[in-house]
């Protein structure tokens, strides 16, 4: 069997401005191309584009990520090529791989078998450089604050008090915590400090949402770096760094245009943590798709009630976009996870850990149907060992749900195996459907939280201690109660522990952290422990990736 590398090495790719221009009608004059497989869109190009409202959205989402895997990157390029293939005017629209997971353990972002974006060695690696520029404009922040307080402080900066860390996009847990400015004064005021990974800087949460360049830059401005010793925020912009964060950040803000497999077009652009952050590609990327095309297919990160819930109350609220149908990803192995089954023997057709692990998937159906209001149809996405027992009893569970369910095999066929649920989700989006947000917007910050981990969640309610209620009822005051909230947890559960599978129902979800993300325009609130950033595993995929005498990347999934 040939590895994800060795299919997308054996591609035929064809020339990104040819296929755009065939495509989309769009000369080469309004791309920069990066070699011949990836280019950027202009955004002056964009900015004169008319507005097209009949395009339709389609989230793909998945019940709670397990080690088993559930394809959703797979499944949301197979539909991709699928809708193409039945000759719907299509576009995929994807986020970048951090190369954190990729040298760790979770892998890229380009999808697998035979549903993959392409050149997918670039896309994983380096690609048109957006992180780069994300992480430099996000550190000179932190050069500019330490420069301000070794030159005089005269904002009277809170040395405790500053909420500003440095990014790299790289998983090493020896930078969560340090001590910086040792070596005397020469070398600014010793304080305590720390690393996290580029995709769970503020930079790139606003960079995913920001709809223009001034936008960006006036994001940029409001991003909180510290308090003064009165309590009051500091701002980037006291700082003067937000022209030159936006500086930085200027070329990497156009879109990415890669392809698929099949030669069909994908936007591929930023790649916010889908828990401390939004987790969805950017507004720039979708939006631009929606004008261009008559079916986009974006994906949420993690599952349908940690990605899902914040691509509705975050960027679809922000954005104004409205979802036409979701498809919610699952395979058999990963619902006999959730049924109890070691991931070692999940290759063992198990009917009743099968029928055990199926609460999870109802309660995300529960979630998209009735919290988000949004049609949805199930994806199997097959894997050669699933047993025509289990697949039935899979139809028939989702059948006594009152969800339509289709078998996809894309992985193995590519769009001519998700050519049935092409067919499927256009059905779907040709109906109505009752999208409505999980909260209301002038809900207090703790009431929307509360909300959250009553519905999508299955818990009887959240709590905090003193410190932290009185944190939340101060943002309130202070006039950003008005945001939506972000909710940042172990993905693997409904609840904060991630060894609580299938559907837990009655538990309480502590806030043991609060962060204002004032830039991006959300409240973070933290519940169990999460890490912004990553450690490697003991055997990181780094270990199997290498290239050879002719400059071919090997090893790369």
């Amino acid at each position: 069997m040939r590895s994800d590398i060795e299919i997308a090495q054996a591609a035929s790719l064809q020339r990104i401005p040819e296929l755009v221009k065939s495509y989309l009608n769009i000369d080469d004059d309004h791309l920069y191309a990066y070699g011949h497989h990836k280019a950027k869109l202009s955004l002056k190009y964009i900015a004169n584009l008319p507005a097209k409202n009949d395009s339709k959205l389609i989230l793909v989402t998945a019940i709670s990520p397990t080690p088993a895997g559930e394809g959703k990157t797979t499944t949301t390029v197979g539909l991709g090529d699928a809708l193409c293939k039945i000759g719907k005017k299509s576009l995929i629209c994807l986020r970048e791989p951090s190369l954190g997971p990729v040298f760790g353990m979770k892998g890229g972002a380009t999808g697998g078998g035979m549903a993959q974006v392409v050149p997918m060695e670039d896309i994983n690696l380096h690609f048109t450089g957006d992180f780069g520029a994300i992480a430099l404009a996000h550190n000179l922040l932190s050069a500019m604050l330490d420069n301000h307080i070794h030159h005089g402080n005269a904002l009277k900066i809170d040395t405790r008090r500053i909420a500003w860390k440095r990014v790299m996009d790289m998983n090493d847990r020896a930078l969560r915590q340090m001590v910086v400015g040792l070596g005397g004064t020469a070398n600014s005021v010793p304080r305590e400090d720390g690393f996290d990974i580029v995709v769970a800087s503020e930079v790139m949460a606003i960079f995913c949402l920001a709809t223009s360049l001034s936008d960006l830059k006036n994001r940029l401005g409001r991003i909180v770096v510290a308090y003064n010793t009165e309590g009051a925020p500091v701002l980037a912009s006291d700082l003067q760094a937000h022209g030159a964060m936006a500086a930085l950040l200027k070329d990497a803000l156009a879109p990415n245009i890669a392809q698929t497999l099949e030669n069909n077009l994908a936007f591929i652009h930023g790649g916010p943590f889908a828990n401390i952050a939004h987790g969805c590609n950017s507004v720039i990327a979708t939006t631009t798709a929606a004008k261009l095309a008559d079916y986009v297919v974006t994906e949420a990160g993690f599952g349908a009630d940690l990605g899902a819930e914040k691509f509705i109350d975050i960027k679809c609220r922000k954005a104004g976009l409205k979802p036409s149908a979701v498809v919610l990803v699952a395979t058999v192995r990963a619902l006999k996870y959730h049924g109890g089954v070691a991931v070692k023997e999940l290759g063992a057709e198990n009917l009743a850990a099968l029928q055990k692990g199926m609460v999870n998937l109802e309660k995300h159906l529960q979630n998209i149907r009735t919290h988000y209001g949004l049609p949805c149809v199930v994806a199997i996405n097959h894997r050669t060992e699933d047993t025509a027992a289990e697949v039935a009893l899979l139809e028939k569970a989702c059948a006594a749900y009152g969800a339509q369910v289709v078998v996809a095999k894309h992985w193995a066929e590519g769009g001519a195996g998700a050519v049935d649920l092409a067919h499927a989700v256009v059905a779907l989006c040709n109906q109505p459907n009752d999208f409505h947000f999980v909260y209301e917007e002038q809900a207090s910050l703790w009431e929307k939280a509360e909300t959250i981990a009553r519905k999508i969640y299955g818990a009887q309610g959240i709590s905090a201690d003193a410190k932290i209620r009185t944190l939340i009822d101060k943002l309130q005051e202070q006039g950003y109660g008005h945001y939506p909230v972000c909710i940042a947890k172990t993905q693997y559960s409904f609840s904060t522990d991630p060894k609580l599978l299938g559907a837990p129902v009655g538990h309480t979800m502590n806030i043991r952290e609060v962060r204002l993300a004032a830039g991006a325009e959300f409240v973070v609130m933290v519940c169990g422990d999460v890490m912004t950033m990553p450690g490697l595993p003991k055997i990181p995929s780094a270990h199997a990736i290498d290239v050879d005498a002719q400059g071919n990347i090997v090893g790369l999934f």
